[in-house]
């Protein structure tokens, strides 16, 4: 990692595993999916969060995040962009009808794609992440260093890689929760209008963020 220019690689693991474990955005959309739907779109969720992760380590590396940054104008349109999809994500949950007592709800029909591409979207949109890692990483890399893009490559993929075991076993831990509590219906809506609101809440304080 040093010929690369990668300093405190240690330290960068411990910090991920931290940023990993503080509740946001993705974990909410992930929670929210395996709650509504099982584990397994919990953990389509994950790889879709994950593949947005991929676009913003290329976009750091090859340095558009730095331009996105600078263009207060772009900035603001995906910042707003991103807080009224997470809003539009939480109405949904919010509007869940409660499943009559002795019913059997048929699980929600939403195609795995759509459920890939809605975790793409939310990270991607989320101009906090964009933030982060236009920050977190150059803490990283030696400023001397010939191999800045191969270093924020590096990183990045270290990042996708721990970010995606921690998000699919946040999946596997909601959607074994929704499991066992699906025998009361009136506990699942509860469950899922729960992250709907969150979710709300998220959107609108991302969309309203200063900075």
């Amino acid at each position: 990692m040093e010929f690369l220019g990668i300093t405190g690689f240690g330290l960068f693991c411990l910090a991920v595993l931290l940023l990993n474990a503080t509740p946001g955005p993705d974990t909410a959309y992930i929670v929210g999916r395996s709650v509504a739907q099982g584990r397994g779109a919990g953990i389509v969720s994950a790889l879709g969060i994950s593949a947005g992760c991929c676009v913003h380590t290329l976009a750091s590396a090859f340095g558009l995040s730095a331009i996105l940054a600078a263009s207060a104008t772009a900035f603001g349109i995906i910042k707003l962009a991103g807080g009224a999809y997470l809003v539009y994500l939480g109405i949904r949950m919010l509007m869940a009808r409660r499943q009559e007592p002795g019913a059997i709800a048929p699980p929600e029909a939403r195609p795995v794609r759509t459920i890939f591409w809605q975790g793409f979207v939310t990270n991607v949109l989320n101009p906090k992440v964009v933030l982060f890692f236009l920050s977190f990483f150059p803490q990283f890399v030696s400023a001397d260093s010939q191999y800045k893009t191969a270093a924020f490559l590096v990183l990045g993929a270290v990042f996708v890689a721990m970010s995606t075991v921690w998000n699919c076993g946040t999946a596997m831990l909601a959607g074994t929760l929704a499991r066992r509590a699906g025998s009361n219906p009136g506990v699942k809506v509860w469950l899922e209008r729960t992250v709907g609101a969150a979710f709300v809440g998220l959107g609108v304080r991302l969309a309203l963020a200063r900075n």
